[in-house]
């Protein structure tokens, strides 16, 4: 008997331990969470000039496109397609640089799964790695993409790309 209790106490506290790293419990979503995103838009990074632009949801699907210029050249691409699944919306980002050539696998691709959407922001968890992206509305001409890290028993954002309305 007092090895089943050991066993439950064990199972819970590791239950409650993992909650403590979770963003959210995973919620479907939809495009309207990420409405912010559709136009074209600009950042600056360092030396690098950003342009993106994102499409009106269509066919169950939402794309873009990222392109990083630096000193006047292309660097990457990012190609994003939003795809609103029996599971909920994903997000699916493959990446290439100049020459389309592919830095993931063919048949690969990074696979992000909807967490929740709160004060103006998407939270999406990266399948097979503790890392979080927030696309965030900060304004009506400007919003964000932060990559969230564990530290502690929290997640802390740091802005990756801030972008302006073209």
């Amino acid at each position: 008997m007092k090895s089943f209790f050991f066993l439950l106490i064990t199972c819970l506290s590791t239950s409650f331990l993992s909650e403590g790293y979770a963003q959210a419990e995973h919620q479907s979503g939809s495009f309207s969470d990420i409405d912010f995103i559709e136009g074209r838009w600009k950042a600056t990074a360092g030396d690098n000039t950003v342009y993106a632009t994102w499409s009106a949801p269509e066919g169950n699907t939402r794309v873009g496109y990222v392109r990083v210029i630096k000193e006047g050249k292309v660097t990457l691409y990012e190609f994003f397609a939003f795809e609103q699944t029996e599971e909920g919306l994903i997000a699916l980002v493959k990446h290439f640089r100049p020459g389309l050539i592919g830095l993931e696998e063919k048949d690969k691709s990074d696979r992000y799964q909807f967490l929740e959407a709160r004060d103006n922001g998407a939270y999406f968890k990266k399948d097979g790695e503790d890392v979080r992206v927030l696309y965030e509305k900060r304004g009506d001409d400007q919003f964000a993409i932060a990559i969230g890290k564990p530290q502690g028993s929290k997640w802390v954002y740091k802005d990756f790309w801030v972008f302006n309305k073209e």
